[in-house]
């Protein structure tokens, strides 16, 4: 009984931690933008799809193709950002939700014309391979999607505190009027964030694209797994974000080996809930008094 429930952790956090990152790009582009990116999940199956094709075609090992994929979803977002976002974002600001919401549709559309709406699945030689920890057993594409995620997200978090872009963008997100007084170009920075924030979810789009078969249209579905977990670890809030991807990971896992396969999907949605009646502000998020302008 012990074993069977930490089996279930143990999987749970593997995955939980590729959710963590591909939530951490959703959770920076609102904590400078404050606005959710409607078009994320969308995003993130174009990246899975991306990386099929280069596995598909060179042969290029899957997880690998991350540093091809990566920094190719990183200037999609820049120039996203740069020329349909950012002209309309001052002006109105319901433009910068209902923009990415139908960006979203143009994209899926656009896979749907380009891959066909048949499902696809990434499967390299060792996608059914797994090692033993003991009475474990461990996937071994989970793992080094572990290994990946973790990696990916320490460069995040160093990206941010090292740099001086990365303070800049923390200082926009903080009190974008300040940092505007003390020099830096807000919308710069807002453009560089979001192109981050769209590569971070691209490589966790590459990694969940070798774990799961997915269609144009499973972006929607992970899209409401993504703002559970924003909204779960506090919105805008990096380090909720990526314990609440972890906690998530963990609930679905149990869901699914005590409950039963067909009730994960609802495991989200009930988080939100409960987030929502319970703790508004999220895990590590802080709650603002709303008496004072």
């Amino acid at each position: 009984m012990l074993t069977a429930l930490t089996q279930a952790v143990v999987l749970g956090l593997l995955i939980g931690s590729t959710y963590a990152l591909a939530g951490a790009g959703l959770s920076l582009i609102y904590g400078v933008m404050q606005v959710i990116n409607f078009a994320h999940g969308a995003l993130l199956i174009l990246a899975a799809f991306l990386t099929y094709s280069v596995w598909d075609r060179t042969g290029l090992d899957p997880l690998v193709a991350l540093v091809v994929t990566t920094p190719l979803m990183f200037g999609l977002g820049w120039l996203l950002y740069a020329t349909v976002i950012r002209p309309v974002r001052a002006d109105y600001v319901g433009a910068a939700i209902l923009l990415p919401f139908g960006l979203g549709l143009l994209i899926e559309a656009g896979m749907g014309f380009a891959w066909g709406n048949n499902a696809r699945s990434i499967r390299p030689a060792y996608a059914d391979e797994s090692f033993h920890l003991g009475p474990l057993f461990v996937p071994f594409v989970q793992a080094v999607g572990l290994v990946l995620a973790l990696v990916l997200l320490t460069a995040l978090v160093a990206f941010l505190r090292r740099t001086w872009t990365g303070r800049a963008i923390r200082a926009s997100a903080a009190n974008p009027q300040g940092a505007a007084l003390v020099g830096i170009n807000v919308g710069a920075i807002a453009s560089v964030a979001f192109a981050t924030g769209v590569a971070a979810t691209a490589a966790g789009g590459s990694i969940i694209g070798v774990l799961y078969p997915f269609v144009p249209g499973s972006g929607t579905a992970w899209l409401a797994r993504l703002l559970a977990i924003v909204v779960l670890g506090g919105m805008g809030n990096l380090a909720g974000t990526v314990l609440a991807g972890l906690a998530l990971g963990v609930a679905e896992s149990l869901t699914s080996h005590y409950i039963g396969v067909d009730w994960t999907t609802s495991v989200p949605y009930l988080a939100v809930f409960a987030v929502l009646l319970l703790r508004p502000q999220g895990l590590l998020g802080t709650r603002l008094r709303q008496d004072v302008p």
